[in-house]
């Protein structure tokens, strides 16, 4: 699909995002179902009742969108960004009573850990889950390292989780001497956890938690281990489908899991578009596959993107391999580029799609009669290992 001021986007049917929340889906992530009434989508003073509602709030109430919201959601919000930033502006806004996270359910769940038990966290939908994050289970986890453990590795491997994990995997990090990454700073977190098992040179390994690529793409395009040193646990499978000679011989232990919506980018629609956009320069994010990282231009998370085409030569093409929402928010805001999205096929992220106007305008307007809707409040112990493991990734150089 070829992108220019963002005209040839179209939204995906609604009936696939559960955009009303009357009901429960219980093949998504979570299933659990949104209570109240909700105004209809098609209300065409949805977006002033949301002004007035938030006004009426003031200063108690704080709005996070996430760069993969819609744009009418965006409109709403404070301040943008991407999960941890998000999650570490609620902790700067302690006078706020009121965080309102127009993301998922993971980012809402850092956003409760890092800010004061006084604030209280809603998420207007609480169906919107992250198919990544449910891909790593605390039990299917617990039971990961008790293999690790009887094959007399656990004490020489370091868990490093991405921040698109639950509250519960953070903790796991956390009581595991472990941290917390981005996709900014995953090469330097690896590294860190290396250090803490003799160094790259050494024998010591990483649990990387629960996106296999983000983690093979750190391992080898950035800290240099070669992809054999790589081995993928699929907790599905007994022993993660790995042998204890695999598991011992392994530098990097990947998770099974990925990104319903980097991963459905492929090197076949790199080579597409450079067929039909001479000149053109792929840009995407490391969650993609390796053999699409590697037929990429460059690679970099959704600030580096977003930062990477603010910079970009006026007349230059770009071809984006992220989250569809905001490749055309980009190329709105970049008339002077031609913006090209990477897959022939429309796919935004669903769940983040389920926070839409209607969700976001009950939950301001329940919290202006005085109802807290869909709290976020993570376990106190999880809390404490989770944010352990939080503290450690901002003690990393660079961060």
């Amino acid at each position: 699909m070829t992108v220019v001021n963002a005209q040839t986007f179209v939204e995906p049917a609604p009936s696939a995002l559960l955009l009303l929340g009357r009901g429960a889906d219980l093949a998504s992530e979570r299933g659990v179902e949104c209570p109240g009434d909700l105004p209809a989508a098609s209300d065409p003073g949805l977006a002033e009742r949301a002004r007035v509602a938030k006004a009426a709030l003031g200063d108690r109430a704080f709005i996070l969108g996430h760069h993969y919201q819609r744009d009418e959601v965006i409109a709403l919000a404070d301040v943008t960004g991407d999960s941890f930033k998000l999650a570490r502006e609620a902790a700067a806004r302690p006078d706020a009573e009121y965080i309102l996270f127009a993301g998922v359910h993971f980012m809402a769940e850092s956003a409760d850990i890092l800010t004061t038990d006084a604030q209280a966290v809603v998420l207007p939908d609480l169906a919107a889950g992250c198919s990544m994050a449910d891909m790593a289970a605390i039990d299917q986890v617990e039971e990961a390292w008790a293999v690790l453990a009887d094959a007399g590795l656990a004490d020489r491997t370091i868990p490093v989780t991405y921040m698109n994990s639950t509250a519960a995997i953070k903790a796991f990090t956390g009581r595991h001497g472990g941290t917390v990454c981005t996709s900014s700073n995953a090469q330097v977190a690896m590294r860190w956890a290396f250090d803490q098992v003799g160094g790259l040179d050494g024998d010591g390994k990483v649990l990387f938690m629960p996106d296999q690529h983000l983690g093979r793409n750190t391992a080898v395009l950035q800290l240099g281990l070669p992809l054999t040193d790589c081995v993928v646990y699929d907790p599905r499978r007994p022993g993660g489908g790995l042998t204890t000679a695999e598991l011992a011989a392994a530098r990097v232990i990947l998770w099974k899991g990925h990104c319903s919506v980097h991963g459905r980018f492929t090197a076949a629609n790199v080579a597409a578009i450079r067929e039909r956009v001479p000149g053109v320069t792929v840009l995407v994010h490391p969650e993609c596959t390796h053999d699409v990282v590697t037929a990429a231009d460059l690679v970099g998370s959704t600030e580096h993107i977003i930062r990477t085409l603010d910079a970009a030569p006026a007349g230059s093409s770009w071809a984006l391999g992220t989250e569809l929402n905001l490749v055309r928010r980009l190329a709105a805001a970049h008339p002077e580029l031609t913006v090209h999205y990477l897959d022939s096929t429309v796919c935004f992220c669903s769940t983040m799609n389920r926070i839409d106007l209607p969700h976001l305008v009950w939950a301001l307007e329940s919290l202006v009669e005085g109802r807290v809707p869909n709290r976020i409040v993570v376990d106190a112990d999880d809390a404490h290992w989770a944010r352990i493991a939080l503290d450690q990734m901002l003690a990393l150089p660079g961060v």
